[in-house]
């Protein structure tokens, strides 16, 4: 997104591989995450079948030094085809969710998601980093936007499988907002942070963006909207899942939009 979303242009073969090094470095930092909580992924559902958590990989110095490895090679990837900028937010990514998130907050305070959320922010400001080079540290308003909006998305995105899940939770002892706030404080919560993300998801209309993005803008965040209200008002697991379920119906909609939008003005 951060790629497409920028004035400047890459190339298919310097888009496909920047977006390896980002996966590389998205996956080094995922697979420390399976590590770390390998012995709180065994006490969830959702997650007892991970490698670490199951003991089909066993715990050693080599796992975390392997994955080094794939971020020091993604780094160097990011660096080679994106500039510095674009490999310093690849960097950022992956240390505030390896670091900031796995290892400080995610079983310490309710900020986890919010302040972890920043991660995926940091993906995207690096694809525009690396399509726009020549703006240095200024990163153009419609990143910004998105970046904004993606940070906006991920706490409402897992509150609400949090709200779903609640035993999970508490049986791993992770204190995300539903399972330690009443239904009164969370459930407004995900409500306003969705109505500010489908605002910021409307930002890109300011700069040009047409009736392709503003349809999957409208539609994704219309659909989330009224999920977020609908949890808000009645807590049911079925609520909080169909809220869940609206998060990727957004994402989904909004990305199909901009690239759809992206697409057209660079076919005319």
């Amino acid at each position: 997104m951060g790629i497409v979303s920028a004035s400047g242009g890459m190339g298919w073969a310097d888009a496909m591989l920047f977006a390896l090094a980002v996966l590389g470095a998205s996956g080094a930092a995922g697979a420390y995450n399976h590590y770390h909580e390998r012995d709180t992924d065994r006490l969830m559902a959702r997650t007892a079948g991970r490698p670490f958590a199951t003991g089909r990989l066993k715990p050693g110095a080599v796992w975390p030094l392997s994955f080094l490895a794939l971020l020091a090679g993604a780094l160097f990837l990011a660096l080679a085809v994106g500039g510095g900028l674009a490999s310093l937010f690849v960097l950022l990514g992956a240390l505030t969710y390896a670091v900031i998130y796995t290892v400080w907050l995610k079983r310490r305070s309710v900020w986890n998601v919010v302040i972890g959320g920043a991660s995926g922010s940091f993906a995207l400001l690096a694809g525009a980093a690396a399509a726009a080079p020549e703006f240095g540290l200024v990163v153009e308003p419609v990143p910004l936007i998105l970046s904004a909006w993606l940070f906006l998305w991920t706490p409402p995105h897992f509150w609400a499988l949090a709200a779903a899940k609640g035993a999970d939770y508490r049986r791993a002892g992770i204190p995300m907002l539903p399972v330690v706030q009443p239904h009164a404080v969370w459930g407004p919560v995900i409500f306003i942070h969705v109505v500010f993300l489908v605002a910021l998801s409307l930002g890109p209309l300011l700069y040009g963006y047409g009736a392709l993005y503003a349809a999957g803008a409208i539609v994704g965040g219309a659909i989330f909207l009224k999920a977020a209200w609908r949890l808000m008002r009645d807590p049911a697991r079925q609520n909080a899942m169909a809220c869940f379920r609206a998060s990727l119906i957004q994402f989904a909609a909004l990305a199909l939009g901009l690239f759809a939008d992206r697409g057209l003005q660079w076919a005319l």
